[in-house]
């Protein structure tokens, strides 16, 4: 036997050691995650323009999308999140929606396999994204970086070291899909006979627990909700791994929809569609406010319109947060919310559209200066919140909102079209008579 076949044994046996006969957690995705958010980087699903108030009250965001998804609106949207006060990691659905921009932004690189479909949604598709990182992404960036006789003298060499780097630094979601109408089992060739029962759940976790150690088993519904046949997937499933975390995804919208899937022994529910919802409830929102108040209204203007014209136990933003496990007041934490988009878009309006027409002349200040004086007239604590949330105490709370507020005129303005243009917040689909 060669001596490096002998330490690798030793280093596995080491391995299964730790997890399985002492108390060491190894996984490197979070016990105390509960409740991730998923963000589609489709440019038609869009960022809440308050989505750092939002996201404060979820562990991590996932990103990734199985349809119109590209490298660029990729890149964009982490770059909205790098203000989101937890970690976002990267789901991609292709190997090219990598690039070094999002490896860069992302806390972690989430390779999915899908436990029940074709071959090639397991074996293929990582196959296709190993080619991609070794003959193309670790190269190009490996040129950028060494000077050309250093590349050529090495490169090929370091290519292979770098790509199984950042397989050893990927975490892996092995996924049983379980809607077959859904896109992600299109994409993963699932049918109705591919639906898995509890039993062959549990086998399938165990292969995915003890010999592909993947770090998290991914039981998906991809926008319905499960019930009592996903929770006796679940305790299946919770039975018989022991190293990896388990995951839930599919038609949560609500508080009971996320104590059950917990309850039955999901780790952490995963929720997209109905955070996507908030977004296009600003858009609708802000609409409805400029049409009745102007360009140009005050706080107390903003806050009366408000409180008479929104019904806030029934908005996407409260049954959003009614499915996060930490959030005491679902209703109070949406007005803050939707408060915040209302002056982030008056803040940012008078910058973009130009008085007359009957218009007030515009109001002096930046859009930071607007927007902090709207939520300071409608509630005295707003501005430090929102400032302190896009600063996640890491730094200048002033600069963080004056960056942001800029990022959301830029998003209001139609009539830039240069790519600097911001198209995934909410806001950038708010039309206004200019």
């Amino acid at each position: 036997m060669s001596l490096g076949r002998s330490l690798r044994q030793c280093a596995a046996a080491a391995g299964v050691g730790a997890e399985t006969l002492l108390p060491i957690d190894a996984n490197p995705v979070p016990a105390d995650w509960r409740h991730v958010t998923k963000v589609d980087p489709e440019t038609a699903k869009l960022l809440p323009v308050a989505s750092p108030l939002y996201l404060r009250h979820t562990d991590a965001v996932s990103v990734g999308g199985s349809s119109a998804v590209t490298a660029e609106n990729t890149e964009e949207t982490f770059r909205l999140l790098a203000r989101a006060p937890v970690p976002a990691f990267h789901e991609p659905s292709e190997a090219r929606h990598v690039t070094e921009r999002t490896r860069e932004l992302a806390a972690f690189l989430a390779l999915p396999e899908v436990l029940n479909g074709e071959t090639g949604a397991l074996v293929g598709t990582l196959g296709e994204g190993l080619v991609y990182l070794r003959d193309e992404l670790v190269p190009d960036l490996l040129r950028e970086k060494l000077p050309g006789p250093v590349y050529r003298a090495v490169g090929d060499p370091l290519a292979d070291f770098a790509t199984s780097w950042l397989l050893e630094a990927a975490v892996f979601e092995a996924y049983i899909v379980q809607n077959p109408e859904s896109a992600a089992a299109r994409r993963a060739g699932v049918g109705e006979s591919d639906v898995l029962s509890p039993a062959v759940a549990r086998e399938r976790a165990l292969v995915a627990d003890r010999h592909l150690d993947s770090e998290v088993v991914y039981v998906e519904y991809s926008g319905t909700y499960g019930g009592d046949e996903a929770a006796e997937v679940l305790r299946a499933v919770a039975d018989a791994v022991t190293g990896a975390r388990v995951w839930y995804g599919g038609g949560i919208d609500d508080r009971e929809k996320t104590r059950a899937m917990l309850d039955a022994g999901a780790d952490t529910v995963v929720v997209g569609d109905c955070f996507h919802d908030v977004a296009d409830e600003e858009v609708e929102v802000c609409a409805r406010a400029v049409e009745a108040l102007g360009t140009a209204p005050s706080g107390d203007d903003i806050r009366s319109w408000f409180d008479a014209a929104v019904d806030l136990e029934g908005t996407a933003a409260a049954r959003y947060l009614r499915t996060t496990p930490g959030v005491d007041d679902p209703g109070a934490a949406a007005e803050r919310g939707l408060l915040a988009a209302l002056a982030l878009c008056f803040g940012a309006l008078p910058a973009v559209v130009p008085a007359g027409s009957g218009r007030p002349e515009d109001p002096t200040g930046s859009p930071a200066e607007r927007t902090r004086a709207l939520l300071s007239e409608m509630d005295t604590d707003a501005a430090d919140r929102l400032a302190d949330t896009l600063a996640d105490g890491n730094g200048d709370g002033k600069r963080a909102l004056d960056d942001y507020c800029a990022r959301v005129a830029t998003a209001l303005s139609d009539t830039d079209a240069e790519p600097r243009r911001v198209r995934h917040l909410s806001l950038s689909k708010l039309s206004v008579s200019r």
